[in-house]
């Protein structure tokens, strides 16, 4: 099992298209819809310049694979998430298993991904992506 990279961080939020603009303004992200099944209504990606999404938005009505409640507009309590980009499923699912943690899987078909979520010992959600693998 191997840890490639932070993937993204996922922003829930009561105003889509202002936070979008934002970080269009602020960092020069590109906003992109994301994958169906979300929906320009509820979700934008804002993607680098090497054309990597890295700060996923979603309004507060949005679809969530593991859904939790949020805050949005207190401070990090927009934060549903931290994603990791990772390889070696098989394995990730064994340590969850031995370590006995609870976990959700999810398949987002559209762009070739596994995903599982779990929470660390601080109850942070961890949303392990594996593309391809």
């Amino acid at each position: 099992m191997h840890v490639n990279a932070l993937d993204h961080v996922n922003i829930i939020t009561d105003r889509l298209n202002e936070t979008a603009e934002f970080y269009k303004a602020l960092l020069g992200l590109e906003r992109r819809d994301g994958p169906p099944p979300l929906t320009p209504q509820n979700a934008q990606w804002m993607y680098d310049a090497g054309g990597k999404a890295i700060v996923h938005i979603n309004a507060v009505d949005c679809p969530r694979a593991f859904d939790r409640e949020v805050q949005p507009g207190s401070l990090t309590g927009a934060i549903h998430h931290v994603a990791l980009n990772c390889s070696g499923y098989d394995e990730v699912l064994a340590r969850i298993g031995a370590m006995g943690l609870e976990c959700q899987t999810n398949v987002v078909d559209a762009i070739g991904l596994r995903q599982i979520f779990t929470a660390d010992p601080n109850n942070v959600l961890l949303e392990l992506n594996f593309f391809g693998d």
